[in-house]
Formats: structure tokens, sequence, C-alpha cells
């Protein structure tokens, strides 16, 4: 029963999770028409550091009050989860204060910092704008999420899930329109749309604010009777709280500002390393491919690992606190096995389409070899962030968050050493290839770590990822012969509809060889737990 749950919870918030994402990378379609590869690196400028500072409440804090209060509900003690709750509230008011003031303030520094302003690339003025611009969502945003990790706490992952999609629909709708006004009806520059595209976090926030205190109000008298049949409480006082959310809450930070982090190390030299070497020309399109519109991309498989971190913290965090062995070794299984089954193969098919993928979403220009070749050495990346959330979820999980620490310094560490000297060797390539190997160091930590906290044997995980990896080998040559075919009857490299029709036919035959193979083996049923019945449905095997 707990298995299946945990499995509700993450198809749950993943289904939302991908619909956010999705939502996500499709407005980059009709946002890079109108501010093209220039105004993607100018957004970005504001996003890396607006992402990093709304980690620490979004991704941190909340998910400690999830963890906490899942963990006293289990103790039976709602009423110190409703005063944690309370606390971090107070607190989130604070913070979100704080954050915005150093954010606006600072805007001219961050500025001065990204920006060559006599080489390629955006001016100082135009980033500190757009900086300061976005900044006004902090005031907002780290309140309304620690209502979401109370939601989290008691098992209920629909405000958040719903939330998060009403947010992200009211951001991109407020983005576009306010791009489109700026530029074609008050003949504005991009970077002032730009501006306005950054200013529509603020108003996601307010919508997905008044959507989750709709979900409060249905659910409170529920809450509120739970309370009144508690017997006893810890009676903890209200700094040992604290002391407790900030220990939990410092590895959820430093977990949830990773990729900003990478991003931002990107930021910082892409443009001065490039035009170190003679590359300055394609500073825009390399720093927009990697931390803009290839990003949104390659991000998407991720949602998977995203919706198995948010889910399986509360679960497994009663099952450590339960003893429960047995469980807790099934959970990080499948939750490590659902990563490679639907990661893996979606990551190698992007990186074998890069060229297809870049094309029919952003459209055919010069610069389409470039930012294909990009993405294609990108998308594995996503395998390597979705493994490393996850495993550092599970070190949390089994109160070991302090290492997740010591894996993502030696991975930022990495990074910052290798950065600029692999930028010099290989161009844009070189920035990708530095998160690559950052990464997976950072992985390959967390799960030595896993192994040595509870003797955990990883042999099934072996065995079913080798498995996974023939299948999607399979798969691979299945979707090159099928690009090979079509493009003897097609010339489509200059065509973008022709293009969108061989990516389309490539990946659908090639996912259902991979779909096949894996129902027709059982692997889908034993890695998910249960037979899947819409492809009982397509397939027909025999029981």
């Amino acid at each position: 029963m707990m298995a299946s749950n945990i499995l509700r919870g993450t198809l749950l918030l993943t289904a939302a999770t991908f619909i956010s994402k999705f939502l996500g990378m499709i407005y980059t379609i009709p946002f890079y028409e109108l501010v093209k590869e220039d105004g993607g690196a100018l957004y970005v400028h504001a996003y890396t550091p607006y992402n990093i500072l709304i980690s620490i409440s979004t991704v941190g804090v909340p998910l400690a009050v999830s963890k906490f209060v899942s963990k006293y509900n289990a103790l039976g003690d709602y009423y110190t989860g409703r005063r944690m709750f309370k606390a971090g509230m107070s607190l989130m008011i604070v913070t979100g204060i704080l954050a915005f003031a150093i954010l606006y303030i600072g805007a001219d520094f961050l500025a001065n910092i990204a920006s060559v302003s006599d080489k390629h690339g955006n001016n100082v003025e135009d980033i500190a704008m757009v900086i300061r611009m976005v900044s006004f969502a902090l005031i907002i945003i780290p309140s309304m999420s620690i209502v979401r990790g109370f939601f989290q706490g008691y098992g209920s992952m629909g405000p958040t899930a719903v939330s998060q999609v009403i947010e992200q629909i009211a951001r991109i709708l407020f983005l576009l329109v306010g791009a489109y006004v700026t530029i074609h009806v008050f003949n504005g520059t991009v970077p002032q749309a730009v501006g306005f595209a950054t200013f529509a976090a603020f108003i996601g926030g307010i919508v997905s604010f008044i959507s989750l205190g709709i979900f409060w109000r249905k659910r409170k008298p529920y809450l509120d009777k739970q309370l009144a049949m508690q017997k006893e409480t810890f009676d903890i006082p209200l700094i040992d709280l604290y002391k407790e959310l900030f220990r939990y809450a410092g590895p959820f930070v430093l977990v949830g500002i990773a990729t900003p982090l990478y991003q931002e190390i990107d930021v910082l030299t892409i443009e001065r390393a490039m035009n170190a070497v003679g590359l300055g020309e394609n500073v825009n399109t390399v720093q927009s491919n990697i931390t803009m519109y290839g990003h949104k991309l390659v991000i998407i498989p991720v949602t998977v690992a995203t919706g198995l971190a948010l889910a399986i913290i509360p679960s497994l965090t009663k099952a450590f606190t339960d003893r429960n062995r047995e469980l807790i070794f099934h959970q990080i299984n499948q939750s490590l096995q659902i990563v490679m089954l639907l990661i893996l193969p979606a990551v190698v098919g992007m990186s074998l389409l890069g060229f297809e993928v870049y094309g029919t979403f952003y459209g055919i220009n010069d610069n389409l070899p470039l930012n294909g070749k990009l993405l294609s050495w990108y998308a594995p990346v996503a395998l390597l962030f979705g493994l490393f959330t996850v495993s550092s979820s599970i070190l949390q999980g089994i109160n070991e968050q302090r290492y997740a620490l010591v894996s993502l310094t030696a991975g930022l560490l990495l990074k910052v050493l290798l950065n600029v000297p692999l930028i010099h060797l290989f161009g844009g390539i070189g920035a990708v290839l530095g998160t690559m190997i950052a990464v997976a160091t950072a992985v390959i930590l967390n799960l030595f770590k896993i192994r040595r906290a509870i003797n955990f044997p990883f042999k099934q995980f072996i065995k079913r990822s080798m498995l996974i990896a023939i299948f999607t080998v399979i798969m691979a040559i299945t979707v090159l012969l099928t690009k090979w075919l079509l493009g003897t009857f097609i010339n489509y490299t200059d065509n973008r509809l022709q293009m969108l029709f061989v990516m389309t036919v490539s990946i659908i035959v090639g996912a259902s060889v991979y779909l096949w193979l894996s129902y027709e083996s059982t692997l889908l049923e034993r890695v998910l737990g249960n037979r899947v019945r819409i492809i009982d449905k397509v397939f027909r095997r025999k029981k």
C-alpha cells in the first residue's frame, strides 16, 4: 500500500512538473521569435541569480517542512507540525523581503560581474534592469512555497501539483503578452520586453498563492479535526524547532541551487573564455542555448526525477523513522530504476536528434548546426541531473542530508576549475563537458554514501540498468535507421515542417520499440510495480 501511495504521489507531481516544464519549453518558441538569442541570453542573466535566491525557499525550507511535518505526523504529533508551519511562514516572509532587497540593490554589482561591455554580449544597464524586474517575485514566492511543503508533509501532493501548473500558465501568459505588446504595440526594445518577461514570475506567484489559499480553506476543517484528536505533544521550544528545520533545510537548499549554480558559473565564464580564444561572435548563441533554449528542452526528462524527489521524502522519512529496512530498500531501488527507465532513452534520443529537435522548436538559421551540436552534447546531462536530484533526496530521507554539501561542493569545485580550460579547448561544448564531469562526480559520491550509510545493495539496480541500456541501444539504432531512411526521401535540412515530420516519426518509432521491449520483458511492471494498463491495451501481452 505504501509503495502504491509513493507511486501515485510521484505520478501526480511528475505529471504536474512535466506540464509545467513542458509549458516552460513551449513558450520559448514564440519568445525566441520575439527576442532571439540576444534576448534569451539577457533573460538568463536575470533568472540565474534569481533562481539561486528563490531555491533557498522553494526547494530548501518547504521540503524541509515537508520532512518535518511527515516525521511528527508519523509520531502522532500534529500540533508540532502546525507550529512549524506558522514559524516557517513568518520566517519566509522575512527572508523573502531580504532576498528581494539583496537582488534589487545588488543588480548593478551582478551586472558588472556578468558583462564584458566592450565585447560581445549584453550591456551592464540592460542586465541590471532585468535583474531588478525579476526581483519582485522574491517578495511572495517564499511564503507561498511553505504552504506547498506543509501539504506534502501530509502526503497530499494535489495542492502543489495544481498550484505549480496554474503558476506556470499565469507566468507564461503575462510573459508572452507583455513581450509582444512591448515590441509590436509600443515599439519598445528587446531589453524592455525581456524586463516584462522576467516580471511575470511575480504575477505567477500571486496566482499560485491564491490557488493554495483555496485548498487551505477546503482542507482546514479536516486538519483541525486531526489536531483536536491529538492526545499529547512533544512541546518542543521554538528555538529547537528552528534548529531542526535548518538542519533539514540546509542540504535541501544546496540541492535546489545546484543547477542554477552550474548555470551561473557558465554565465560568468563563457563570455570571457570564448572572447579569449576568438569565438566571441558565438557567445550569445552558446550562452542562450546552454542556459535557456537548449536547457528548457533538456530539463523535460528531469521532471521525472523532480517528481520522485518531492514524493519520496515524506514516505522514505517515515520508513526510516519506523526502521523498516525492507521498505527503505524497495523505495530507493524503485526511485533510481524509474530514473534510468524513463530518462536514459529520452536523453539518448534527444542526443541523436539534436539538430532536428532544435531546428523544429527554434527554426532554421545559420546558427542551427552549432545549436544542434550543443543540444546533442548537453542532452545526456539530464540523466546526471536526475540521478543527482533523486540520490540527494534519498540521502535526506535517511538522515544523511549533510553529505549533500560534500557532493555538491566537489561538483562545483570541478566545474569552476575545468570550465575555462575546457571552453578554450572545445569552445561552447567545453562548458557542457564541465557540467557533465561535475554532476557525474556528485552523483558517484552520493551513491557511495548511500551504500555506506545503510549498506544498500546496488545489485538489482545495476542488473536492471544494464537491461535498460541494452534496450536503449536497440532503440538508438532504430532511431538512426529511421532518420536515415526518411532523409533519403526528404531533404528536411532547410524546411522546418519537414524537419518536424522526421523528428516526430523517428521519436514515435524509437519510443515504440523501446516500450515494446520493456513491456515484453516485464521490465516495466518490475520497475513500476504494476502492469501498465494503457500499454497492455496497445501491445496485449499474454498473461
